[in-house]
């Protein structure tokens, strides 16, 4: 009779470890999976209810305010029939449009004055203001107290963002004149040269027919409802070459960190990455991203809310801010009623671009759901981004320590950076 042996000690140990690092990987394969479904069938639910909104959930006055410059193929191809589309959604007891033209190259001044008498046919107020400055005219003139700043070179050049923050300002002086007149609005709409949809109309000319299943209708009236309507400013997400999004200079999440990564989920703080992944209003410290609404009474109040950039005694320790980001610190409602990123409303700097993020199924892939979920958790676990934070804010600090009168609302906005006009646009020093 042969008797049989029990197995050897090491044996049964790598069978226990097999068996262990199994169940291991059931468990992180069901985990992912399960987080999967529910990302899945949030983004489904979301973008269902998003592409049948045909109307803000409550009838509002909207000061619409751009700045354009060198826009003249969008313009033509997509944006003013969206604003046309708008305009006529709204119609004109309901909107006010301020454009400012600053001194373009192309024929950008054209497409308005076509946009213009388009706007003047349906009776829409309006106040379109094509300027002859250009870039080139604003650095030739003599240096003034304020923007300017002397670089490593040498010379005193015309800083980017105080410039910007003039011309945005510049926008917004007719509801500022409207006010005193007894004409008020609640919402300030502010269109930067993207992408939207109001109806199909608006990307007719970029598209097939056959594709217009595509195109989700309702990106400002989505916009114009964020969080029920109750925030201090809410924001489209933007695309240029999707799938990263565009506007890094001015999105912050919940903490007021940068964005971790450029694609989706974004995000460094738990809180903003939780909406994110669940399709709801991202709260976030600041964001501009393409389109964003604001209350207008800020804008309107005895000290208006205004654009502007970092003092230049702070800039020249080699930092900038974006005015889009500035804004939000500046203003009184953001910590009252918050500042949301709506991940419903995807806007693109082309009609390709647009219609890569808001496609007929589900923007986001398995695949790249869960790439992004990974590539996230990596990036935060391996991040240096505290190094560059430190830097910044130990260059404020210094500046603060220099007088008492200096001082920064929005330290979160500010970065490692000296943005410089140029004839045709700007560039770091």
């Amino acid at each position: 009779m042969t008797k049989l042996t029990p197995y050897p000690r090491t044996f049964r140990r790598v069978l226990v470890r097999n068996r262990l690092i199994r169940s291991l990987f059931i468990i992180f394969a069901l985990w992912n999976l399960i987080e999967l479904h529910l990302i899945l069938r949030s983004i489904s639910e979301t973008d269902h209810d998003h592409s049948y909104r045909e109307q803000p959930r409550q009838k509002e006055r909207i000061y619409i305010a751009s700045v354009n410059w060198n826009n003249e193929h969008i313009m033509r191809s997509h944006w003013s029939q969206a604003l046309v589309d708008l305009a006529w959604k709204l119609g004109p007891d309901n909107i006010y449009i301020s454009i400012y033209e600053s001194g373009s190259y192309d024929n950008t001044k054209g497409a308005l004055i076509e946009l213009d008498r388009e706007l003047a046919r349906m009776q829409i107020p309006r106040s379109i203001t094509l300027s002859p400055v250009t870039h080139q005219d604003e650095i030739a003139a003599p240096p003034g107290d304020h923007g300017w700043i002397v670089t490593p070179s040498g010379k005193k050049e015309l800083r980017r963002i105080p410039y910007l923050s003039r011309i945005r300002n510049l926008s917004l002086e007719p509801l500022q004149e409207l006010a005193a007149q007894g004409i008020t609005f609640d919402k300030v709409l502010f269109l930067n040269d993207v992408v939207f949809t109001v109806s199909t109309t608006s990307i007719l000319s970029s598209i097939e027919l056959s594709s217009l299943t595509c195109i989700q209708p309702n990106d400002v009236f989505e916009l114009l409802s964020t969080n029920d309507g109750n925030y201090a400013a809410a924001c489209s997400l933007d695309f240029s070459k999707p799938p990263n999004y565009y506007d890094t200079f001015a999105l912050r999440d919940a903490s007021g960190h940068e964005a971790v990564m450029s694609t989706w989920p974004f995000f460094q703080d738990p809180v903003s990455r939780y909406a994110m992944k669940h399709m709801s209003p991202v709260p976030v410290t600041s964001c501009w991203n393409g389109i964003v609404a604001m209350p207008a009474a800020p804008f309107t109040a005895s000290t208006p809310l205004q654009f502007r950039g970092i003092a230049d005694s702070l800039a020249e320790s080699h930092l900038e801010g974006s005015e889009c980001c500035l804004i939000h610190a500046d203003n009184p409602l953001s910590k009252q009623k918050g500042v949301y990123l709506n991940p419903l409303v995807r806007v693109g700097y082309s009609g390709p671009a647009y219609v890569a993020v808001n496609p007929v199924v589900n923007w986001l892939t398995p695949r790249r759901i869960l790439q992004g979920l990974w590539e996230n958790r990596l990036r935060r676990w391996m991040s240096l981004a505290w190094i560059k934070e430190r830097i910044v804010r130990s260059r404020i600090s210094r500046w603060v320590a220099l007088s008492g009168k200096n001082r920064e609302p929005g330290p979160y906005c500010v970065i490692n950076e000296m943005q410089i006009l140029h004839p045709y646009g700007w560039y770091h020093v």
